[in-house]
């Protein structure tokens, strides 16, 4: 029988990825569903209180977790909930990963987050670099909160050496299942649900910013696919940059997107609003070195799929 696996956030972008890659095939399973993969999230449970992250070890007694949960949002919303981004990922990461190490989990994968660098560093990003500066004014918050889950992982393993805890870095995450707020949401589902409306209503795509910042996407079904490995197959200590490490600037994202929808109304770059940090490219090699054969979706692909997605479920998306 296979391990019990808990994922965290599992109703967000990554767990539903990950539920799709953890389910086998309909002609090799009777139903569509692994009864081994456990997906909680904050309907069930409220990871920022510690009795309820020990209730759901309590119930569920995984032996493996995915930690993917966290208050995520786009650059307007992380400029203006700072403190409660501090504290809500602070608490979830540190609550979720002490529990797992009191119920005898020994291996879990929790995710960072680009935003955790810093704004002034040599490029491209690695590893060995997440502290050794202030992160981006825009989003500090939420990146000291996720650098800590780094620090409370090397800090464990150092002390509970049993532990094989590990953390991932995804560059900019989207796919099927996203967060499509338009004050919330990343960038790609908050530009698709724009263009959406736009499209629906008539009206002009305004888009925030110059359109030039430089940024790397990742379809969320290679992240399932990566962190299934590293669960599964890693034991090292540094964390895993998982990217394409293909810069590609919003202007051209914007473009993409006008194609699919076969927008033919007018598209406006606001320049009197922020850009956020112009680039962060990253360097993906020890992922490709440690997963050679790994092919990832083009980012004309997955757009494709990610906007006939809100396209057939724009009434059941998440605002």
């Amino acid at each position: 029988m296979s391990e019990k696996i808990l994922i965290t956030g599992g109703n967000g972008l990554v767990g539903s990825a990950l539920a799709e890659v953890y389910t086998p095939p309909p002609d090799q399973m009777g139903e569509f569903e692994n009864k081994n993969i456990i997906r909680v999230g904050s309907a069930e449970y409220n990871l920022i209180n510690k009795s309820e992250v020990n209730l759901m070890f309590m119930n569920h007694r995984p032996k493996k977790v995915i930690h993917a949960a966290a208050r995520v949002g786009g650059l307007g919303s992380n400029m203006k909930y700072k403190g409660e981004y501090f504290y809500d990922n602070l608490m979830m990461n540190a609550n979720v990963i002490d529990q797992a190490r009191i119920w005898g989990v020994k291996k879990l994968v929790a995710f960072l987050t680009t935003c955790a660098f810093p704004a002034e560093v040599e490029y491209p990003l690695d590893h060995t670099k997440i502290h050794l500066g202030e992160p981006h004014e825009s989003n500090f918050g939420y990146a000291y909160a996720k650098r800590m889950a780094e620090v409370q992982i090397r800090a464990y393993r150092e002390q509970y050496r049993s532990l094989k805890y590990s953390c991932v870095i995804p560059t900019n995450i989207y796919g099927p299942n996203d967060n499509f707020s338009l004050e919330h949401g990343h960038v790609v589902p908050m530009l698709i649900h724009k263009l959406y409306k736009a499209q629906r209503d008539g009206t002009d795509f305004t888009v925030w910013g110059s359109g030039k910042p430089l940024r790397e996407f990742i379809f969320s079904r290679d992240v399932a696919k990566l962190t299934q490995w590293v669960l599964d197959k890693y034991e090292g200590e540094a964390p895993l940059i998982l990217s394409t490490s293909d810069e590609i600037t919003i202007e051209h994202l914007v473009d993409l997107l006008v194609k699919e929808f076969k927008f033919k109304g007018k598209v406006k770059f606001d320049s009197s609003k922020p850009d956020g940090q112009y680039r962060k490219p990253s360097d993906n090699s020890l992922i490709k070195d440690l997963v050679p054969a790994f092919k990832f979706t083009p980012i004309e692909e997955g757009i494709k799929e990610t906007v006939q997605w809100l396209k057939e479920n724009y009434d059941e998306a998440r605002w």
